[in-house]
C-alpha cells in the first residue's frame, strides 16, 4: 500500500516538472504616454520601458501601431529572463490637434499581445512668431 502511495506520488511530482515549461513574461512600467500639450513639430519621440519577467528570453514577433502618424521601434535582440528593454515610439507632431493611438506589441511571451497607447495635443504653430521674422 505505501509502495503504491510513493509510486503515484513521485508519478506525479514528475509529471507536474515537465508541466511548467519557461516561457518569457512582458511587464511594462505604464502602457499609457501621456504627452500633454506639445509644440508643433517638436520632438515626438517616447519610451515605454518593459523588464521579462518570465523564465526565458522575450521575442518580439511583431510591433505595429494605429496609424502611419506613429512609428514604433522594437528591440534588436531576445531579452533575457530578469533584464529590461524599450520600445521607442515616434508621434508625427505635425499633425495639430488631440490624438489617441495604439501601439500592439506581439510577442512569445505569455501575455503575447499588449496594446500601448499615446495621447496628447499638438498645438497650432504660433503666427505671431511668423509675422515678426517676416518684418
Amino acid at each position: 500500500m505505501q509502495l503504491k502511495f510513493i509510486s503515484i506520488l513521485s508519478l506525479f511530482i514528475f509529471a507536474f516538472s515537465f508541466s511548467q515549461e519557461k516561457q518569457a513574461k512582458i511587464k511594462f512600467e505604464e502602457k499609457l504616454i501621456d504627452y500633454g500639450e506639445i509644440e508643433f513639430d517638436s520632438d515626438g519621440k517616447r519610451t515605454f520601458k518593459f523588464t521579462n519577467i518570465g523564465n526565458a528570453p522575450l521575442v518580439f514577433n511583431r510591433i505595429s501601431s494605429s496609424c502611419g502618424c506613429t512609428v514604433p521601434k522594437r528591440p534588436d535582440k531576445p531579452i533575457q529572463p530578469g533584464e529590461s528593454g524599450e520600445i521607442e515610439v515616434e508621434y508625427d507632431t505635425k499633425r495639430v490637434g488631440i490624438f489617441m493611438k495604439a501601439v500592439t506589441i506581439n510577442s512569445n511571451a505569455s501575455n503575447s499581445n499588449v496594446i500601448l497607447r499615446i495621447k496628447g495635443e499638438v498645438l497650432e504653430e504660433e503666427e505671431e512668431e511668423e509675422e515678426q521674422e517676416e518684418k
